[in-house]
């Protein structure tokens, strides 16, 4: 019988997204605040339907996506509970959302108009549920200051209908994660603003919510009755050498096993355009992963790995299928494991440093590891 082969994976302790869940529902607590686990883009990359069980399992009493397709996934997996949904397109199903129990999201009259018409063609059936967004000064989707009364009256004018029920109303920061940019307070003030001229049109929703991650953990002021935390709950700091040590757990390593190894001479230069030549002899061993797999290009010559017990650089380019990484004067043979990154427990490169070595944010790193590669969940019976 040939042995089990080993492929490049994706690890996902969802045991840590549990306990992460947990922490930051115990955080915000205090005043009154609850969770909802942002796990759009496929969990940001760890499994959306496993991700949201987890966030679930934590006590998670809110999940949010960016799309109704993404939406409709989660109740397609079993999902139950509440469930908001915030980005659309002109022609979008309406009514697939609304007869799911899904909260959608208007930022505009027009779009208020398009699920009027949903509930009335008789397929979403009533009263739908709506939140509404105001854009406080991230310029982004929402509603302007401008058209929200406009926005708050026809709103309440499908109350009144029985059509709808505004079950939320929100926005989001812009600079959370650096807790002294004015525009926190800005938007802070702006969100207040907006709150009450719904109740003066006579609104009152079940949850406002304006903070992310890092609002949720560095801006008591701005959590509300919901906080909607999407990297914090993987267990990657939203504003890293600013928010205090809560205990997050990071849940995903990345791992592959070592292809092949080789001794090169000083003078050998490695991969595309020879952007890196060894100065002197040296072993290197091939990784198969790319960029087609997720791996940064930007990775080539900056971001280090973990074979045997060290970091380990990579040399040259990062190609679409493999890497190669400098392995000194070790005998690291093939088959051996490579850590792209993980916790940091034990010394790996972690999501965040990886960030570094490309001039980006960790948030892209998790979330567009893929491809390929396949997902594996420990503990979780397949």
């Amino acid at each position: 019988m040939s042995a089990e082969v080993r492929r490049p994976e994706i690890v996902v302790d969802l045991d840590a997204i549990r306990r992460n869940v947990g922490i930051l529902r115990d955080l915000v607590a205090p005043d009154g605040a609850d969770v909802m686990v942002v796990v759009k883009a496929d969990g940001y990359g760890h499994g959306m339907v496993e991700s949201a069980r987890a966030a679930r399992e934590a006590g998670a009493p809110w999940l949010g996506v960016a799309t109704i397709e993404e939406a409709i996934g989660l109740r397609e997996a079993g999902d139950t509970g509440r469930l908001l949904c915030w980005l659309t397109v002109p022609g979008d199903d309406w009514a697939a959302a609304i007869v799911r129990d899904i909260d959608v999201t208007a930022y505009s009259v027009a779009e208020l108009e398009g699920i009027r018409k949903a509930v009335g063609g008789g397929d979403a059936g009533a009263p739908a549920r709506v939140q509404l967004k105001i854009d406080t000064g991230l310029s982004r989707g929402g509603s302007t200051r401008d058209l929200w009364p406009d926005v708050l009256a026809a709103a309440r004018a499908g109350e009144a209908d029985g059509v709808w029920r505004i079950t939320g109303i929100w926005s989001h920061f812009a600079c959370s994660d650096e807790p002294e940019h004015p525009a926190n307070a800005t938007q802070e003030r702006e969100f207040r603003d907006a709150l009450a001229g719904a109740e003066v049109a006579g609104l009152r929703p079940e949850v406002r919510h304006l903070a992310n991650s890092a609002g949720a953990i560095l801006r008591p002021s701005s959590r509300f009755d919901l906080v909607r935390c999407g990297i914090a709950a993987y267990g990657l700091d939203p504003a890293p050498g600013v928010s205090p040590d809560l205990g997050l757990e990071p849940a995903m390593t990345v791992t592959a096993p070592l292809a092949l190894t080789k001794e090169l001479h000083a003078g050998a230069s490695i991969s595309y355009g020879h952007t890196w030549t060894a100065p002197s002899d040296t072993r290197v061993g091939l990784v198969p992963l790319g960029y087609g797999d997720g791996v940064p290009r930007h990775a080539g010559n900056t971001a280090e790995v973990w074979v045997e017990g060290k970091r380990r650089p990579i040399r040259g380019r990062i190609c679409m299928d493999q890497f190669v990484v400098d392995l000194g004067d070790d005998q690291p043979a093939a088959g051996d494991d490579v850590v792209l990154f993980g916790p940091g427990t034990t010394g790996e490169p972690t999501a965040d440093d990886w960030a570094r070595a490309c001039g980006t944010i960790h948030y892209e790193i998790v979330t567009r590891m893929g491809g390929r590669l396949s997902r594996r969940y420990p503990g979780v019976a397949r």
